[in-house]
Protein backbone atom coordinates (compact mmCIF):
# COMPACT_ATOMS: atom_id res chain seq x y z
CA UNK A 1 0.00 0.00 0.00
CA UNK A 2 2.66 2.35 0.87
CA UNK A 3 4.35 1.31 -2.84
CA UNK A 4 1.05 2.77 -3.93
CA UNK A 5 0.70 6.54 -2.19
CA UNK A 6 4.36 6.62 -2.75
CA UNK A 7 4.32 5.87 -6.54
CA UNK A 8 0.97 8.28 -6.90
CA UNK A 9 2.58 11.25 -4.87
CA UNK A 10 4.61 12.29 -7.60
CA UNK A 11 1.17 13.27 -10.15
CA UNK A 12 -0.29 14.65 -7.72
CA UNK A 13 -0.47 18.48 -8.86
CA UNK A 14 0.44 21.13 -5.97
CA UNK A 15 -1.15 24.47 -6.72
CA UNK A 16 -4.55 23.65 -6.84
CA UNK A 17 -7.85 26.06 -5.37
CA UNK A 18 -9.82 24.77 -2.05
CA UNK A 19 -12.86 23.05 -4.75
CA UNK A 20 -15.83 22.96 -2.51
CA UNK A 21 -19.59 22.64 -4.37
CA UNK A 22 -21.43 25.79 -4.98
CA UNK A 23 -18.05 27.75 -6.56
CA UNK A 24 -18.14 29.30 -9.49
CA UNK A 25 -15.35 28.10 -11.27
CA UNK A 26 -13.23 28.43 -14.67
CA UNK A 27 -11.51 25.26 -16.13
CA UNK A 28 -8.71 25.37 -18.43
CA UNK A 29 -8.35 22.60 -20.36
CA UNK A 30 -5.54 21.67 -22.91
CA UNK A 31 -6.97 20.16 -26.43
CA UNK A 32 -5.13 18.83 -28.92
CA UNK A 33 -6.60 19.12 -32.90
CA UNK A 34 -4.43 17.53 -34.96
CA UNK A 35 -1.40 19.10 -34.64
CA UNK A 36 -2.21 21.97 -32.73
CA UNK A 37 -2.98 22.67 -28.96
CA UNK A 38 -4.87 25.37 -27.31
CA UNK A 39 -6.34 26.06 -24.26
CA UNK A 40 -10.58 25.62 -23.82
CA UNK A 41 -12.31 27.22 -20.81
CA UNK A 42 -15.12 25.56 -19.32
CA UNK A 43 -16.91 27.98 -16.78
CA UNK A 44 -19.57 26.84 -14.49
CA UNK A 45 -20.51 25.93 -10.89
CA UNK A 46 -19.09 22.55 -8.90
CA UNK A 47 -22.05 20.13 -7.62
CA UNK A 48 -19.63 17.50 -6.69
CA UNK A 49 -16.20 16.73 -5.39
CA UNK A 50 -15.49 13.19 -5.11
CA UNK A 51 -12.85 10.70 -4.08
CA UNK A 52 -10.98 12.90 -1.39
CA UNK A 53 -8.07 14.62 -2.62
CA UNK A 54 -5.95 11.77 -3.89
CA UNK A 55 -4.81 10.44 -7.57
CA UNK A 56 -8.31 9.73 -8.14
CA UNK A 57 -10.30 12.77 -7.27
CA UNK A 58 -12.89 14.40 -9.62
CA UNK A 59 -14.91 17.04 -9.53
CA UNK A 60 -18.67 17.84 -11.49
CA UNK A 61 -18.70 21.38 -13.03
CA UNK A 62 -22.37 22.34 -14.73
CA UNK A 63 -22.84 25.30 -17.13
CA UNK A 64 -25.98 26.13 -19.13
CA UNK A 65 -25.48 26.76 -23.06
CA UNK A 66 -27.97 27.36 -25.16
CA UNK A 67 -30.61 26.74 -22.73
CA UNK A 68 -29.13 23.23 -22.39
CA UNK A 69 -27.57 22.06 -19.19
CA UNK A 70 -24.01 21.00 -19.55
CA UNK A 71 -22.37 18.78 -16.96
CA UNK A 72 -18.64 17.70 -17.13
CA UNK A 73 -16.20 15.39 -14.79
CA UNK A 74 -12.65 16.49 -14.75
CA UNK A 75 -10.09 14.51 -12.85
CA UNK A 76 -8.71 16.71 -10.10
CA UNK A 77 -5.18 15.89 -11.40
CA UNK A 78 -5.18 15.18 -14.84
CA UNK A 79 -2.18 16.57 -16.54
CA UNK A 80 -4.87 18.13 -19.46
CA UNK A 81 -6.18 20.43 -16.98
CA UNK A 82 -3.95 23.95 -17.20
CA UNK A 83 -5.68 25.57 -14.65
CA UNK A 84 -8.45 26.21 -12.75
CA UNK A 85 -9.76 29.98 -11.67
CA UNK A 86 -12.32 30.27 -8.83
CA UNK A 87 -14.64 33.11 -10.00
CA UNK A 88 -16.77 33.06 -6.94
CA UNK A 89 -18.21 31.09 -4.25
CA UNK A 90 -21.86 30.93 -2.92
CA UNK A 91 -23.24 29.54 0.25
CA UNK A 92 -24.58 26.18 -0.04
CA UNK A 93 -26.30 23.74 2.73
CA UNK A 94 -25.58 20.08 0.63
CA UNK A 95 -22.30 18.72 -0.32
CA UNK A 96 -23.88 17.39 -3.39
CA UNK A 97 -26.13 19.84 -5.77
CA UNK A 98 -27.47 17.68 -8.30
CA UNK A 99 -31.21 19.04 -7.26
CA UNK A 100 -29.87 22.05 -9.70
CA UNK A 101 -30.39 19.44 -12.78
CA UNK A 102 -33.66 19.70 -12.14
CA UNK A 103 -34.18 23.46 -12.05
CA UNK A 104 -34.64 26.45 -15.00
CA UNK A 105 -34.31 29.56 -15.17
CA UNK A 106 -34.18 31.89 -12.10
CA UNK A 107 -34.39 28.63 -10.02
CA UNK A 108 -31.12 27.41 -10.95
CA UNK A 109 -29.36 31.18 -10.29
CA UNK A 110 -27.56 31.21 -6.68
CA UNK A 111 -25.75 34.36 -4.80
CA UNK A 112 -22.36 34.25 -5.32
CA UNK A 113 -19.70 36.63 -3.50
CA UNK A 114 -15.97 36.60 -3.61
CA UNK A 115 -14.11 36.06 -0.36
CA UNK A 116 -13.30 38.90 1.94
CA UNK A 117 -12.14 42.14 0.45
CA UNK A 118 -8.22 42.51 0.68
CA UNK A 119 -7.62 44.93 3.74
CA UNK A 120 -5.70 48.22 3.21
CA UNK A 121 -2.42 49.02 4.53
CA UNK A 122 -2.11 50.35 7.28
CA UNK A 123 -0.93 53.90 5.91
CA UNK A 124 -3.53 54.07 3.26
CA UNK A 125 -6.38 54.66 5.51
CA UNK A 126 -4.96 57.81 6.85
CA UNK A 127 -5.03 59.55 3.42
CA UNK A 128 -8.22 61.22 2.88
CA UNK A 129 -9.35 60.80 -0.73
CA UNK A 130 -9.91 63.95 -2.84
CA UNK A 131 -13.17 65.25 -2.33
CA UNK A 132 -15.50 66.27 -5.82
CA UNK A 133 -16.06 69.79 -6.36
CA UNK A 134 -19.45 71.07 -4.70
CA UNK A 135 -21.67 72.10 -7.80
CA UNK A 136 -23.17 75.57 -6.22
CA UNK A 137 -26.61 76.27 -7.27
CA UNK A 138 -26.78 78.66 -10.51
CA UNK A 139 -29.18 81.26 -10.48
CA UNK A 140 -32.44 80.17 -12.72
CA UNK A 141 -32.66 81.55 -16.46
CA UNK A 142 -34.04 84.60 -17.48
CA UNK A 143 -37.22 83.78 -19.18
CA UNK A 144 -37.79 81.58 -16.14
CA UNK A 145 -37.11 84.88 -13.81
CA UNK A 146 -39.02 87.25 -15.75
CA UNK A 147 -42.31 84.79 -15.49
CA UNK A 148 -42.14 84.85 -11.82
CA UNK A 149 -42.13 88.68 -11.85
CA UNK A 150 -45.14 88.77 -14.15
CA UNK A 151 -46.54 86.75 -12.17
CA UNK A 152 -46.20 88.93 -9.31
CA UNK A 153 -47.69 92.09 -11.37
CA UNK A 154 -50.22 90.41 -11.81
CA UNK A 155 -51.10 89.08 -8.70
CA UNK A 156 -51.07 92.71 -7.12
Amino acid sequence: MKEITSFSQKYLKKNLPDLKPGDKIKVFQRVKEGDKERLQAFEGVVLAVKHGRGISATFTVRKISAGIGVERIFPLHSPMIEKIEVLGHSKVRRAKLYYLRGRKGKRVRMKFGLEKPEETAPGAAEEAPAEAPVAEETPAPAESAGEEKEAETKTE
